[in-house]
This record gives C-alpha cells, structure tokens and sequence, in this order.
C-alpha cells in the first residue's frame, strides 16, 4: 500500500477535507468605530474551566491583526442558510457588514443575526503554527441564538448535516432528565421512521408546555431539526397520550381550557378511550392542516406565530374519537402513545406523523402496531412499567 506525501500541498487538503468543520465569524470592534471581522474554520473547545475555545488565522490575513490589537472578539458560529454571509465574509470587501443586520456583545464585538450561537471572548494567547496562527480565548459569555442546524464545510463545498436523528439543546439543565430519557429512546424512534418513512418526534411535559425533545426520521432535515426544542401548549385535545394517564386532579387542570361542561365531559370519554386503546390519533381536518402549515412556521421562526392563536388553532384539532370505524381510520395522520418512566408515570410520548396513507398488510392498525412496539420497548429501555389498563 503507498500513501500520500504530506508536503504535498493538494493532497493534504484533499484528505483533511474529508473532515467536516464548522463555519465561523470571528468579529471584533475597532477603537475608530470600525469593525473587523473574518471566516474561520478551525474553531474547537479547548477547555471547561477555565472556558477557553481556540481557532487558527492564517499568517497572511489582514483581519486579525485587527483583532488582535483589539484583543476581544465574538465567534459567530454560523447557520446552515447563511452561506451567503460565509462568502462575505471570505471576500475582500471594503464593508464586510454592509446589508447584515448585527448587535453588540458586552465586548462591543458585532453579534450576527441568525447564527446558531455565539460565544464573547478575550484574547488568551497566540502561538506561531506553521503558515497558521493558533488563537486561545477565554470566554466570557455565550449564548445559543437559533435551533437550526449549523454551516459545514465539507469536501470543498458548504452544506448541512442530515442527522439521523436529533435531540434538544439542554438550555441552562432545564431538560437534563428529559433527555436522559430521550436518548435511551431515540433507537427505537429512528427505527420507526426508518421502517415507515415517517417522521416521529419525541415530546415530553414540562411545566404547563410540552417540549419537542428530539425528531427522527423524514426527508427535509431543516425543518425536523428546528422543531425540536420548541414549546407547545399542553392544552386540550393534543397531549392527551400524556393527559389519559394522569389522576383525575390533573386532568380536571388540563380540561380547564374547556369552556362548556358538556365539552369537558367529551373529552375525558376521549381520554377514556385514548387509555383503553393505549394510544390517541388525530385525524385529517382544516384545522389539523393549517396547524401543520404553523408549525412550519415555527420551525424557521420561533417567534413567528402569538401563543394565543396557536391555542386557538389547538381547539379546533379532531382528536381520539371514541369510535374508530374503518371510515374514521382512514383520516388518522397522527399517532402518539406513551412511554412510562421508572415511577409508572408518562415520562415522555412518541408520535409518528407524515407517513404514506398505508395499503393493505393491516392498513393503519399496522402502523398503530407498530407503534405501540415501540412503546413497549422504549418503556423497558428506560427501566419503566406501564400501569394496568382501567
């Protein structure tokens, strides 16, 4: 076997471009008013405590030396649609920030709108490195802007990853158990959609909101990645594979959006019938589109669409009737059933959605089958116990 000489210039680039990097914007404020600002990537973590990250310039930019005088700056990491601000960036443009819309870091370093994350920083230390710069800064404060996915640099080319599946950032340990759980789970979800060419999404209940802890499955991974982290309201009739487990206390909370008491006594003969079967479906409706139509939205802007009118959306869903005739099966677009906890409680639920309208082999009793196997097995993966059925 012969191997490649590593002086070789070409070759060398060609085999380290087998491996992906991310893409970043080193940005910094110039004393004058002016600002610097240059693409990096080779940005890496270097060290928990104290936090401290590490890039390498090229010996032959004009940026950093900017920067450096400065000696604080702001790492931008970039989103996956923002190639273009990438090759801004890249350029030799009198104004790199001409038309992108920024904000200023505690530094006075320009933060870019629409990065996925970004992380204030000082200068730590600078070491020759070959034709490169090694660069250490000790971060001061970061934060997490966007839940896209990030810009990649792969073979030559940018890009995005297409995760097999993908969980939730775990913002400041609000969701440490959560997705503790929803990792011993997430084979099972991949399989799923995998088997079904489907999309199934694990949601667990925090607080009064059910949280999108994590997606697998489907073809446009942009838009399953930035679902999840989102936050739903645990209103009724959705979350009722949640609600139909819970005791009779905790119910009479979730039914208080419910106006009319009549209502309210149809949907816990729902939650009956969700309980008795082991799962609850949704079925195809104008509401169910037009929610389907705003989660979309959602997913590229979370802020896009005002709480109330999600939860006005959410009322007019067609949830669990009670009878589910062959004609009623034929509507089904969404199926959920629970996954039990340790405790016998609901810890999260697993829901499957844009799968194909099944033919034969069962029709969708055998999706709802294979389903509630997937249940099972993730109940057992987190050591759980499902209750007996009332």
């Amino acid at each position: 076997m012969t191997t490649g000489d590593p002086t070789d210039a070409r070759w060398f680039r060609q085999v380290l471009g087998q491996y992906p990097t991310g893409v970043c914007v080193v940005t910094a404020a110039q004393p004058e008013g002016t600002r610097a600002g240059f693409v990096v990537g080779s940005f890496t973590s270097v060290s928990l405590a104290p936090p401290l990250i590490a890039f390498f310039p090229d010996r032959g930019s004009t940026s950093w030396p900017k920067i450096k005088r400065v000696g604080r700056f702001c790492v931008n990491i970039l989103a996956a649609d923002q190639e273009d601000v990438c090759r801004r960036f890249a350029s030799r443009a009198a104004d790199k920030f001409e038309g992108i819309p920024c904000r200023e870091a505690s530094s006075g370093a320009p933060i870019l709108e629409g990065v996925v994350a970004w992380l204030d920083c000082t200068l730590e230390s600078e070491t020759e490195a070959g034709d490169h710069f090694s660069v250490m800064g000790r971060v001061h404060a970061l934060e997490l802007e966007s839940p896209g996915l990030p810009l990649l640099f792969f073979q030559g080319g940018y890009g995005r990853f297409a995760p097999l599946s993908l969980a939730a950032a775990n913002s400041r340990g609000a969701l440490t158990e959560q997705l503790r759980d929803v990792d011993l789970v997430r084979p099972e979800m991949e399989a799923l959609a995998d088997a079904l060419s489907a999309r199934c999404i694990a949601v667990a209940p925090v607080a009064d909101e059910l949280v999108v802890t994590a997606s697998a499955g489907g073809a446009n991974t942009s838009s399953a990645a930035t679902l999840v982290g989102q936050h739903l309201p645990f209103a009724p009739p959705t979350g009722s594979a949640l609600a139909a487990w819970k005791d009779d206390g905790e119910i009479e909370k979730w039914l208080e959006p419910i106006d009319s008491r009549e209502a309210r006594a149809d949907q816990r003969e729902r939650l009956r019938a969700v309980r008795g079967r082991g799962y609850s479906v949704g079925l195809l409706n104008d509401a169910q589109r037009a929610f389907a139509s705003t989660l979309d939205r959602l997913a590229a802007d979370p802020g896009a669409v005002d709480r109330d009118d999600l939860r006005g959306l959410i009322r007019d869903l067609a949830y669990d009737p009670v009878d589910l005739s062959s004609e009623v099966k034929h509507d089904i677009r969404v199926i959920t059933v629970p996954v039990f906890g340790t405790d016998g409680e609901v810890a999260l639920a697993l829901t499957l959605y844009g799968f194909s309208k099944p033919e034969g082999n069962g029709g969708i009793d055998a999706y709802i089958n294979r389903l509630l196997s997937a249940s099972a097995r993730a109940t057992e993966r987190l050591g759980g116990r499902a209750p007996a059925i009332a």
